[in-house]
This record gives structure tokens, sequence and C-alpha cells, in this order.
């Protein structure tokens, strides 16, 4: 399967996508191609393989990126070669991305498990974008704005988990991900030999 993540910055997406990986096993996940630079005790090739503008855009050029997207002025994108890793080592790819590449890799993938984060409320999420510490208040108003926009893509994803308590919603990310696992394992079980006698010589 393929996994999208989305959801606006200061939302707990990097938290609850770290409780996933660590309990669910058999997940490959992506690490994102940016031009921006490391944040604080950002490490490359762990948190996003960090490349120069020029070679992001002769990337694009060349049709490396399963989907990538300008944002705040930085492009981030997924390489194609985690989709083919992910599937030499029977695991599902697990996307974090932000909503216009997801828009991107459902287009490709329509059959790709959809799941939108937000924060319980726009207050909230001020509050925790600020808690952080990390951003100048020009760059806080400028994520406030963005997520206004972001959580109005939240109804084309199929699932939407409102993050209020940490716990509840890593509980919720797991199930989701538990359940449609099984529902993409009976599809293709209850296929295959369907399948197979269409393939029989006659």
């Amino acid at each position: 399967m393929v996994i999208i993540i989305s959801a606006p910055s200061g939302s707990g997406k990097s938290t609850l996508v770290n409780e996933l990986i660590r309990v669910v096993p058999r997940l490959a996940f992506s690490v994102s191609y940016t031009t921006r630079k490391p944040r604080g005790a950002e490490v490359p090739g762990q948190h996003y393989h960090y490349i120069s503008r020029p070679e992001f855009e002769q990337r694009i050029a060349a049709g490396e990126f399963l989907e990538h997207a300008e944002v705040f002025g930085n492009y981030y994108g997924t390489h194609q070669r985690y989709a083919e890793e992910a599937a030499a080592k029977g695991c599902d790819l697990l996307l974090d991305i932000d909503v216009q590449g997801g828009m991107q890799v459902m287009a490709r993938r329509p059959d790709a498990v959809s799941i939108f984060i937000v924060a319980p409320s726009r207050e909230v999420l001020e509050q925790r974008l600020r808690k952080r510490s990390e951003d100048a208040e020009e760059v806080i108003q400028r994520r406030l704005r963005e997520a206004s926009a972001e959580v109005n893509y939240a109804s084309r994803y199929g699932y939407t988990i409102v993050n209020d308590d940490i716990k509840e919603s890593a509980q919720n990310l797991i199930a989701i991900v538990r359940a449609e696992r099984i529902r993409y394992q009976r599809q293709q079980d209850a296929l295959a030999p369907i399948l197979a006698t269409y393939l029989q010589p006659r």
C-alpha cells in the first residue's frame, strides 16, 4: 500500500508518524528531498535530503519525483526510488507530505490510503506553534494562513484525525493502517484465484 499522511504545521503529525513506525512493522518511510536549510537538530538523510534548488529542478526535469511541491518558497519532493524499494522489500510506503503532494499521489494512486491530521482548533494550533519556539512571528502567521488553506483539503482524504489527545490519536492512526492492511490483503487474496483462471491456456 501507499499511505499518505498530511497535516498543517504544528498539528502533531511527526509525533504520530514516529509512533506509527515504532508500533507497526513493515513500513518504509520516505525521506523527502528539500531545498530548505536544516532546522535545529535535524540530521541530513534522516529528516530530509537537503539539496540545492538547481539540483532539485534538474531532478524534476528528469522525472525522478513521485510528487513534489513548493511550500514557503522551498521545494519538497518524494523520490520514485522509495516506492520501488518498498515494493522490493514487501513493505508499505509511508509518505509524510503536504496537501499539494498528497493530491499528486492520490491522482497517480487512487488506491492510496490518505489520512489528514488536524489540531482541534486554530487557537490550539497557534498555541502549539508558539510553544515550539522555533519560528519568528512572521513565520507563525504565515503557517496559520497556510493551515487555513490546507484544512479545506481534509474532505478529500479518506480519514481525518483530530489530534486533541496524542495517545488516542496515535491509537487511531495505528488502527487505520492495520485495518487497511487487512482490507488490502483480503482484496489481493480474493482476486488472485479469479485472475488466475483468466491466465489458464484454452
